[in-house]
């Protein structure tokens, strides 16, 4: 105790003689080293110079613990904080903290309480949260109205106690305007990152699995997501109520309902991403309105695009429709053309010619015939699809476009697909 309160005086005493001598350069941040004990923590963050330097030997620290001022708590590797499975492990509420290479564990299990491992309230703007092992808790890193923070390079490993239901988020942000989530591994939550009721955050080079929504976006406008990966979650990009989104070189892979769902998203623009493997449907666009898609790959899907007729004014041009059991699934009565500027989209069933050689198809393509509008709206019909009644029906489509009842024509297919890139 003698030799941590001695470190604690001395850190102050270099800030106060910093502070003191005019026109000398600034002496670098007092450093104090902390060793485990009871209160051992708490009483340094309290006690600490604003720009302090809080470093953890290794060991388990019992939480909950509070910074209420500017300053940077690191560990060593092996320095654990253990909230014991009650509240929340470790919470800032101060600007411009820095809290690198902790682990972080056991939160309590209240979601009404919002127990999480580390905890930005408000005044946390500016915080720096890189390098850390989160795990066992709750929620996993939660921004409660913290602007301009960065969540950056931590592992995010939910409780697996609990069901998918009863779990919190991997990284949660409510009203966090400006900030930052970037390479980030997140498994074992509800959602990877969940945000609701913010603006101009970027989400970046995360990976996720194992979770119902890698991401999930709710009233949040004017953001970016790019460059993330979702393995074998129940939806990879849920995009809900927002509005002017740059989504660009993500991959969904394996995803089980939806690689992409988009829901009231708005004059967003969706580039060069890439989704295979999943077992419905590649993409979902439910009332989404005046949207850009282009350059994207779905694959491999049983349902490449599910389109709503509730969507409008959507651009859907120069991307790859490829070996999904279903292309298009359309349930409507007007015709929507999906080319622009005199391109269209690759379709991998399309038994194209070129004869111009200019890499569009000489005739145009529909992804849908009268046929799967019946089996759409009546799945027993499914039985007759090997009978001659609709074969003839079929071969009557081929013959005599003016018969196709409303859907998605392709006035340019390409012979080629796009190469998704990081847009």
């Amino acid at each position: 105790m003698r030799l941590r309160r001695a470190a604690l005086v001395l850190g102050a005493a270099v800030a106060l003689l910093a502070a003191a001598a005019p026109g000398v350069r600034a002496a670098p941040a007092a450093v104090i080293e902390v060793a485990p004990g009871e209160g051992a923590l708490q009483e340094a963050l309290d006690a600490a110079p604003a720009g302090a330097v809080v470093r953890l030997a290794a060991g388990v620290y019992p939480g909950p613990v509070t910074i209420r001022r500017t300053l940077t708590l690191e560990g060593v590797p092996g320095a654990i904080l253990d909230g014991g499975g009650a509240g929340r492990v470790l919470s800032i509420a101060a600007p411009d903290v820095t809290v690198r290479g902790l682990t972080v564990r056991n939160s309590g299990t209240s979601l009404a309480e919002t127990d999480a491992g580390i905890y930005l309230d408000k005044p946390a703007r500016g915080t720096l949260v890189e390098g850390n092992r989160v795990e066992n808790n709750l929620f996993g890193i939660y921004l409660h109205g913290a602007r301009n923070a960065l969540v950056r390079a931590n592992e995010v490993i939910g409780n697996r106690d609990l069901r998918m239901s009863e779990r919190g988020n991997g990284i949660h942000l409510w009203a966090a305007r400006g900030s930052v989530v970037e390479s980030n591994t997140v498994r074992y939550g509800r959602d990877g990152i969940f945000v609701t009721t913010s603006r101009k955050n970027a989400f970046r080079n995360n990976s996720f699995s194992d979770l119902r929504f890698a991401i999930h976006y709710m009233y949040t406008h004017d953001s970016e997501v790019s460059g993330n990966v979702s393995r074998d979650n129940h939806v990879g990009y849920a995009l809900m109520y927002s509005d002017r989104l740059r989504v660009f070189g993500n991959r969904s892979a394996g995803d089980r309902d939806h690689g992409f769902l988009f829901n009231f998203t708005n004059k967003s623009r969706i580039e060069g991403n890439r989704v295979h493997g999943g077992r419905d449907k590649c993409v979902f666009l439910y009332n989404a309105n005046r949207n850009v898609l282009s350059g994207n790959l779905f694959e491999g899907c049983a349902i490449g695009i599910h389109f709503t007729a509730g969507s409008e004014g959507n651009r859907i041009a120069g991307n790859g429709f490829v070996a999904n059991e279903t292309q298009v699934k359309y349930v409507g009565t007007r015709h929507v053309e999906w080319s622009a500027d005199g391109v269209g989209n690759y379709w991998s069933d399309n038994p194209a010619f070129d004869l111009d050689g200019d890499g569009i198809a000489d005739a145009p393509y529909r992804p849908n015939d009268l046929v799967d509008q019946v089996v759409w709206r009546h799945p027993l019909a499914k039985l007759l699809l090997t009978s001659p009644s609709v074969r003839i029906l079929r071969w009557a489509h081929d013959r005599f476009p003016s018969i196709y009842p409303g859907g998605v024509i392709d006035s340019a297919p390409l012979m080629r697909p796009p190469t998704p890139g990081t847009g």
